[in-house]
């Protein structure tokens, strides 16, 4: 039975996250003082103690979720467990796919805690505060998320920014047009349209500045590898080409997150167990919303990188 590795993205984030970890595996709190020593600030003094209005920033969440995701890898990895050899492929929301690169040796947790921080900023800079908005919208399919999408486009920039799970699709764009697509999608059936309390417009041509700033970036980092293929939010496959990597993480930023399509491509290749790594359980929720016949579980917690772990090398015995 194959395994996949997923890491969670923003919104998972809670003030005290991995600091369970940290205290429990050297190599956890290791992960901790890398991405402080990257940053040249103690980000792990805000995840572990707050206060929340730090860590909800963007350009902290994002590093401070990787940071939480890498250092339960790494307590997996303290129990046995290695990517490649327990999971045959890696993937990860929005920001976790950078998470996911790391856990599977293609970028270095220091350069991926930059170029979070650079996305993060990035991302906040390329709309005026207030100027964009995304809104969730419930019990409406893709494609006709993508039609009202379309509609409300003639008020600004309006389009499907994630796709999570079958009826669970994302917008963003200009706050005009998207709070105009939670009118129509109201009107055509949705069991919820609501905007959603987020600092930026992600996943829209809006982001286009950001995906510039990180085209510099990423055109200087180091990219290898993975020890398993790294499902591409962009592309919806897997992916091991380094050049291809870098590409599709420029393109993330404006281009949408295909997580459901993600998840059933990882299904269509023999995966029937995701373990959720790092922060939150989102992941591990839309799991069976998208494929009834996927397992799940999360590793937040010490006693959860232990029993998974258990679980994992007890399989492969």
């Amino acid at each position: 039975m194959a395994r996949a590795f997923v890491f969670p993205g923003q919104g998972s984030q809670a003030v005290g996250m991995g600091r369970a970890l940290a205290d429990a595996y050297p190599a956890a709190r290791a992960v901790f003082e890398e991405v402080d020593a990257a940053l040249g600030e103690s980000l792990s003094r805000t995840v572990f103690e707050g206060p929340e209005s730090a860590l909800q920033l963007t350009e902290n969440a994002q590093p401070a979720l990787m940071a939480t995701s890498l250092a339960a890898m790494r307590a997996l990895e303290a129990e046995g467990v290695r990517v490649g050899a327990h999971a045959a492929y890696v993937a990860g929301h929005s920001l976790g796919e950078y998470s996911a690169l790391c856990a599977a040796g293609s970028i270095t947790v220091g350069d991926a805690a930059r170029l979070l921080r650079l996305r993060g900023r990035a991302m906040q800079a390329a709309a005026p505060v207030g100027s964009g908005a995304m809104a969730a919208l419930l019990g409406l399919e893709i494609d006709a998320a993508r039609e009202i999408a379309a509609e409300a486009a003639a008020l600004g920039v309006c389009e499907a920014a994630n796709d999570n799970a079958p009826g669970q699709v994302v917008v963003s764009g200009a706050r005009e047009a998207v709070a105009r697509a939670t009118e129509i999608a109201a009107a055509r059936g949705a069991k919820r349209a609501v905007m959603l309390p987020v600092s930026a417009p992600f996943h829209c041509a809006l982001m286009a500045p950001a995906a510039e700033a990180m085209r510099a970036a990423l055109a200087d980092t180091a990219i290898a590898a993975p020890a398993a293929p790294v499902v591409s939010n962009v592309a919806a496959e897997g992916v091991t080409d380094p050049e291809r990597i870098r590409d599709l993480l420029v393109r993330q930023v404006t281009g949408a997150v295909r997580w459901r399509e993600g998840v059933l491509w990882m299904a269509g290749q023999g995966v029937r167990e995701l373990v959720e790594i790092g922060a939150g359980k989102v992941l591990t929720g839309l799991a069976k919303r998208i494929d009834k016949g996927l397992t799940a579980t999360a590793v937040n917690e010490p006693a959860d990188a232990a029993r998974v772990a258990a679980a994992i090398l007890g399989d492969a015995r």
